[in-house]
């Protein structure tokens, strides 16, 4: 029987990690990682999962939709109401790039730091 692997944690390069682990736990309600510093910071769940963001001097964030340079991965976040997470986190500083491809059931919004997350319609 292969390993068993558990996620443990998600990590995103960012020019200011606290500063983004500020909008992520206002958006998500996670708690802030007590290690947390200028060069790392992180949010945890209470099953363990961590979300860090990593210091990279020079990043340069995805350019979603096109592929200049890629998004390399995306978060998505269950909500129940499209419209209503969007407002909300759009207010905490949240982008929302143009192209939508079906807004109707997930809206694409690009966090502080340019990385692309997508807010999906819960069931």
């Amino acid at each position: 029987m292969p390993p068993q692997m558990r996620l443990s944690a998600i990590t995103l390069d960012c020019p200011d990690p606290p500063a983004l682990a500020a909008f992520y736990q206002q958006a998500t309600g996670l708690e802030p990682h007590p290690r947390s510093h200028a060069e790392f910071a992180g949010l945890s769940r209470q099953d363990g999962l961590l979300i860090g963001f990593q210091r990279v001097e020079d990043h340069r964030p995805p350019s979603w939709p096109d592929q200049t340079v890629p998004q390399q991965l995306h978060l998505c976040f269950d909500v129940d109401d499209l419209d209503e997470a969007e407002a909300r986190l759009v207010a905490l500083g949240a982008g929302k790039p143009d192209h939508q491809p079906h807004e109707e059931k997930w809206r694409v919004l690009t966090d502080p730091a340019g990385h692309p997350f997508c807010l999906v319609l819960r069931g």
